[in-house]
């Protein structure tokens, strides 16, 4: 059989403007020498194989493997594990500012490298709200219509609260917007969050305006306690993000930082993105008796008496879980400790979901929509934006009186607005919408506000909390968890009694079930320790599979027909995804993955090494379902590579640097020692 092609694809890392034709009936590449530079003219003809007039796979992609498949694994290929040479010198800074980037509420704290035992919290922020006591700030910004920078935290919210509700909707408010990073699937830096008044804004310009705010407030009080003006340079900043969190999420805060000026690609070592659960971990593995609040007084479990102190009751390879419980998310990490250093490290890959307790307020949301019609409720948050909010701080309040125990109701606050825009939109009284909404434990006082039964509020935590003790469960199933002697509950949402009282009744007869004292500043103190000292966490376990595409010899019988490439005469295998680190896998700190490569072509010039990931550890090819590009390393190969003396093969080793809580990778091209780095990116690919 002979066929013409259609067009052709240049190969960039050859001398010659070498061509690979592909055949549209087949999807086959092959190498034809086409120097026509009208690519969808090529006139060459090829004798094709009955291999190569195999149907192809719906996913498969030639096409794209052109560029990376340019390399192929020298034999043997090796890998070679060098955890602590990697490991650069690490520059040095006054002082380490730590952000805790909330859901419903952040803050910073910080700690001079001087005197790492003592962490200081922010100053007291001015505002707050009746029934609510926080050291942090609410995560709300406000922009003015011209979509400039206005303020943050209770600043904004009280300005925006005050404004008439005409100019109210010119302004762009914003809050909870945190939880937009783990919601999005195919996050950009062109993602966009829709403010109350339902305009769109670029996330990256709002993450960086917040994270930008911090960053002044933070300098202008070191300035003040050093008494002359305190450079950002001298500062190392840590930002927290949930653990559970994909990779474009994480990258997404580094770059949002580096346009807020925390620090810049140039100086990557600047800012470290610190995981929550493990900030936790890491502060309450210094946790003394009179620092904590222990549920149980039963007698012992697992060997230890409630009397001991946590920190001092640590033994050589205790394993514990730290459930972190914040406003959009709960993650969960599994640490085992090692004496006398306390490094710790990590069991089972970070776990957990979005069952924080913006959980409770969608349950609440529901029930104003049962009693009032879903059709009035989103109106009335969209004509009504600012009163929206005031019924949702009434509610916070109340939602924090809840308790096991309690018998009185609960009354929350109906805005005026509320009562007022009801009538004019349904014709008659909030108290008549009540009376027929069949909702009986939920009731209207004379006062003008909702009554809600205990139950009633009990109710509207159960489906969070029923889904943050299912997921327990089913971490305390798997074999690494196994004999864990203490849990932790930590974040903002574990000062709720009812998933205190859940957790306690579910596990309590399993392990010790400890709450710091200052539950909702944990994860903020433990971020400036891990600023302070970022080794550590020695071990831990890898969330994604990461390979590089390459080409193999093609075997008949073990690789896919469609993925057959003929090349100069040899038969390759493409698009194979060649592993270097499998999900869920144990890597140390500073771990180097080396492997050893050749181009495929001696002629070629140009190298381009692309790097995938997966979820999945049963990964074949690039091509395979959940593959993702992610990095993308491009080596020059001109320059002192021939000669008499010049090897037969061409070695380029490609390291990848694990352990830590971002990637990088690296290809080095042994005969002349060039060599290209690049941090793995999520976003741009």
């Amino acid at each position: 059989m002979r066929e013409t092609h259609s067009s052709c694809v240049d190969v960039e890392n050859t001398k010659s403007r070498t061509v690979f034709c592909r055949m549209e009936s087949v999807g086959v590449y092959k190498f034809c020498g086409c120097t026509s530079k009208n690519k969808m003219k090529c006139d060459s003809r090829w004798e094709v194989t009955a291999a190569e007039t195999a149907p192809t796979s719906a996913y498969s992609s030639p096409a794209r493997s052109l560029g990376d498949t340019g390399i192929t694994p020298l034999s043997p290929s090796h890998i070679v594990n060098d955890a602590d040479s990697s490991v650069a010198e690490q520059q040095t800074f006054l002082v380490v500012v730590a952000v805790d980037f909330g859901t419903t509420s952040s803050g910073y704290a910080y700690s001079f490298t001087k005197e790492p035992e003592c962490i200081h919290v922010m100053r007291r922020w001015e505002g707050g709200d009746p029934g609510v006591s926080s050291q942090k700030t609410p995560t709300t910004i406000l922009l003015t219509p011209e979509r400039k920078f206005h303020s943050f935290g209770y600043a904004a919210r009280d300005f925006y609260h005050d404004l008439d509700p005409t100019e109210a909707k010119q302004w762009l408010y914003l809050e909870k917007f945190k939880m937009k990073l783990h919601t999005t699937g195919d996050l950009t830096l062109d993602t966009e969050l829709t403010a109350a008044n339902g305009k769109k804004i670029k996330a990256l310009e709002i993450f960086a305006y917040a994270l930008q705010y911090f960053k002044e407030q933070a300098l202008k009080e070191l300035s003040d306690q050093a008494g002359s003006e305190f450079e950002n340079a001298d500062v190392r900043w840590v930002i927290t993000v949930p653990a559970i969190w994909k990779q474009p999420a994480k990258q997404f805060m580094r770059q949002a930082a580096y346009q807020a000026g925390l620090a810049s690609p140039e100086n990557a070592e600047q800012l470290i993105i610190a995981l929550e659960p493990e900030a936790a971990s890491i502060y309450c593995r210094k946790l003394r008796l009179h620092q904590m609040i222990e549920l149980s007084s039963k007698s012992a479990v697992n060997g230890y008496s409630s009397r001991d102190t946590v920190g001092a009751g640590f033994a050589q390879g205790d394993k514990y879980v730290v459930v972190d419980s914040g406003g959009g998310t709960v993650d969960l990490t599994v640490h085992q400790i090692r004496l006398p250093e306390g490094h710790l490290k990590e069991l089972y890959k970070a776990t957990g979901g979005p069952y924080g307790s913006l959980g409770v307020d969608y349950e609440f949301e529901k029930l104003l929509c049962k009693i009032f019609g879903e059709d009035f409720i989103e109106q009335f948050k969209i004509k009504r934006p600012a009163a929206w909010v005031d019924l949702m701080i009434a509610f916070e309040s109340r939602k924090r009186a809840a308790a096991p125990d309690r018998t009185n109701p609960l009354n929350i606050t109906l805005p005026f607005s509320f009562i007022d825009y009801y009538k004019k939109f349904r014709g008659h009284s909030v108290e008549h919408a009540l009376r027929k909404s069949n909702v009986d434990f939920v009731k209207w006082s004379s006062q003008g506000m909702l009554r809600m039964s205990p139950d009633a509020m009990n109710a509207l935590f159960k489906p969070t909390i029923d889904s943050i003790i299912e997921h327990l469960r089913d971490l305390f199933q798997k074999p690494e968890v196994s004999a864990v002697k203490f849990l932790f509950l930590v974040g903002g949402f574990a000062e709720a009694p009812l998933l205190q009282q859940a957790v306690q009744a579910a596990f309590g007869d399993r392990c010790r079930i400890i709450i710091p004292q200052d539950v909702g500043l944990t994860i903020l103190k433990g971020a400036v320790l891990f600023g302070l000292d970022p080794a550590v966490i020695k071990v831990r376990r890898s969330p994604l599979t990461y390979g590089v595409g390459v080409l193999n010899r093609y075997v008949e019988g073990k690789h896919p027909p469609e993925k057959l490439l003929v090349k100069d005469g040899t038969r390759w295998c493409t698009d194979v995804f060649d592993k270097f680190i499998a999900a869920d896998q144990s890597v140390a700190l500073g771990e180097l993955v080396k492997r050893s490569y050749t181009p495929a072509k001696p002629s070629q010039l140009v190298i381009v090494i692309n790097v995938y990931s997966s979820e999945r550890d049963d990964v074949s090819f690039i091509t395979d379902p959940g593959v993702r590009k992610c990095g993308s390393l491009r080596l020059d190969l001109s320059g002192a590579a021939g000669g008499p003396a010049a090897p037969a093969r061409r070695e380029i080793q490609t390291l990848m640097q694990f352990g830590d809580t971002e990637i990088k990778a690296m290809a080095v091209d042994v005969a002349t020692s060039k060599s290209v780095k690049v941090g793995i990116d999520f976003l741009n690919y």
